[in-house]
């Protein structure tokens, strides 16, 4: 089970599985089928620098790159993973992304900003921005724009991949 799927209680991050409970140094804190036992500092998980910018949570394994671009009047509407690497994105896009990661869009005449952060070989999270105030209609219809992208990197991907 990630620990990812696990809750914040207090200042601690907690397994929902086994319930062991880490504090933001990672260390582990507490073990609940043992508690009178002092967790020894050699249980521990991975820590990574995290920073809020502009609505969205950045998350660095290692040393960062470089700052979080700015993002100011842009507004987070859903992430989504794509099973196509970055190149394929802005091809199947016609756009192509800034050093930063971030691809602005236009599918079905809706513009998005595309956050591209490619995860392993072939895959990519992608956090999809709009500009400004937007309607529910507005929102649901870049999200099935963002959704058509998606089909569109996909199939891309996989005749290039059976084209190999």
């Amino acid at each position: 089970m990630r620990l990812s799927y696990g809750f914040v209680r207090g200042e601690a991050l907690s397994c929902i599985y086994h319930g062991w409970s880490y504090t933001q140094a990672g260390n582990c804190l507490r073990i609940p089928a043992h508690p009178g036992l002092t967790p020894p500092d050699t249980i521990r998980v991975a820590t990574h620098q995290v920073e809020e910018a502009d609505g969205v949570i950045w998350v660095a394994v290692g040393e960062p790159v470089h700052l979080p671009p700015k993002l100011e009047g842009l507004v987070p509407l859903r992430s989504l993973t794509m099973n196509a690497d970055i190149a394929t994105i802005e091809a199947a896009s016609g756009a192509k992304s800034e050093a930063s990661g971030l691809l602005k869009a236009t599918q079905q005449s809706e513009t998005m900003w595309l956050l591209l952060s490619e995860q392993e070989k072939g895959h990519t999270l992608v956090h999809v921005l709009l500009e400004g105030e937007n309607t529910v209609r507005d929102r649901i219809s870049a999200s099935r724009a963002a959704e058509s992208l998606r089909r569109s990197a996909e199939d891309l991907q996989a005749r290039e991949s059976h084209d190999a």
